[in-house]
């Protein structure tokens, strides 16, 4: 949940330069002028006829309106309003309500007063509340739900508001400034408990070091912290170094899998919420947030080079490493790259572990650059947009993914993902009792 965000304080946005007071008497409304008006000329027939009832009349008539105008004019800059958001995340399809709270911190009451609040057109009709009176420091609050079938970032905001007096006689508009921003994440499906593999060989930090045939001489030791056991004091590292100094304890790696997005244009050949680049962006989503929970050290990278995390990242908790990738995924669009070399590069360190593909239509010179990718992978799988091609042109393209090493899978729509997903995992471990 997001906090209450005040949605604006000051004054109205949409005042001219010609004053906030009579800019006031613009917004006297046809009502208003017709009184006006009567009130001006019953002021000329009682001059003209010598009737003074008449010119009190008049007066009367012509008070009324500018009353209420000088009324709204002081309440309008009084009422302050706030948005909260909750969730401010959420997965296409769900709903985020908005709670709105408007706040009258003048001395007299307000108006009449209808609400409106700008959301985008793929969040439905723009939200309208009519509120009836607000007594001097009262408070208002209506609550109203939005929901998206499309990923992305939606601002929600600024809120207009509008001020009519009882009589009908003036409409007073603030416009406010601020606005809040919703999140709405790639759609996740859930996937079977397999383990694809991407475990990696080795150890954490007992990768520095190895035991010498002789002893212990290159183990790294660490400053020793409260709550250590004194058995692994390394007496030698606490002589030389003059304070106690402790064996590190060896940590195995986490397995690890590299998940490649290809965001090409030209590798889609359809756009929109049910197109093949969108199930590859779900699907994605989907192994990232299933793998993240089974304990995997996941990254992101797409066909642009883009790494999530990046190297220079500082690591963090997995519930902040995957709502990292899910916003990224949530914004993420096409490229106008024609290869995946500048994935390749960004994966030239270092070892992929598992490495998932959730491609578009892969050429011969694509299959290449995977096979490139392959080779720095503990085992790797492709899942690739099916429908987009004559049926013997996509067989050919999986069978030059396979040919590359990958195992191949075609994302067929209407399939759920956890089907290829336990396919895939039953090729891996035919590959793993062949390559034994």
């Amino acid at each position: 949940m997001s906090p209450p965000h005040p949605a604006g304080t000051g004054g109205g946005a949409g005042e001219d330069d010609r004053g906030p007071l009579r800019a006031a008497f613009g917004g006297l409304t046809t009502r208003g002028r017709s009184f006006l008006a009567a009130g001006g000329a019953a002021a000329v027939c009682a001059y003209v006829l010598g009737q003074p009832d008449l010119l009190r009349v008049g007066a009367l008539l012509a008070a009324l309106p500018l009353l209420c105008v000088l009324v709204l004019h002081g309440t309008r800059s009084r009422v302050t309003a706030a948005r909260s958001v909750t969730p401010a995340r959420v997965s296409a399809g769900d709903e985020t309500r908005v709670h709105l709270r408007v706040d009258n911190v003048a001395r007299i009451p307000s108006g009449l007063l209808m609400l409106q609040d700008r959301v985008p057109y793929v969040l439905g009709p723009r939200p309208r509340f009519m509120l009836d009176r607000i007594e001097p420091g009262g408070r208002r609050e209506v609550t109203y739900r939005v929901r998206s079938e499309q990923r992305g970032r939606y601002p929600l905001g600024p809120l207009q508001l509008r001020l009519a007096d009882p009589f009908g006689m003036v409409e007073l508009s603030r416009s406010f400034t601020s606005f809040d921003v919703m999140t709405v994440l790639p759609r996740i499906e859930p996937l079977p408990p397999v383990r694809l593999g991407g475990d990696a060989n080795g150890h954490g930090e007992g990768r520095q070091r190895a035991l010498a045939v002789s002893g212990d001489d290159d183990i790294i030791p660490r400053d020793y912290r409260h709550g250590d056991d004194l058995r692994r004091v390394h007496w030698r590292s606490t002589a030389h170094r003059g304070s106690l100094m402790v064996r590190r304890e060896e940590q195995p790696l986490k397995a690890r899998c590299t998940v490649l997005l290809d965001t090409r244009r030209n590798g889609y050949v359809s756009s929109g919420p049910d197109s093949a680049f969108e199930r590859a962006v779900s699907g994605a989503a989907s192994a990232v947030f299933h793998l993240m929970a089974q304990g995997y050290e996941v990254r992101l990278v797409t066909d642009t080079g883009l790494l999530v995390p990046g190297p220079e990242s500082q690591a963090g908790d997995t519930t902040e490493l995957t709502a990292l990738i899910m916003e990224t995924l949530a914004v993420i669009g096409h490229s106008a790259g024609t290869s995946l070399s500048d994935a390749r590069a960004a994966l030239r360190s270092g070892d992929c572990g598992l490495l998932l593909g959730f491609l578009g239509t892969v050429s011969e010179e694509d299959a290449a650059e995977l096979d490139g990718l392959r080779q720095r992978a503990n085992g790797a799988v492709g899942f690739v947009a099916s429908g987009q091609l004559p049926p013997e042109a996509e067989t050919e393209r999986l069978r030059s993914l396979t040919l590359a090493g990958w195992a191949a899978l075609p994302l067929v729509p209407g399939v759920p993902l956890g089907q290829s997903w336990q396919q895939a995992a039953l090729e891996l471990a035919a590959r793993d009792v062949g390559a034994r």
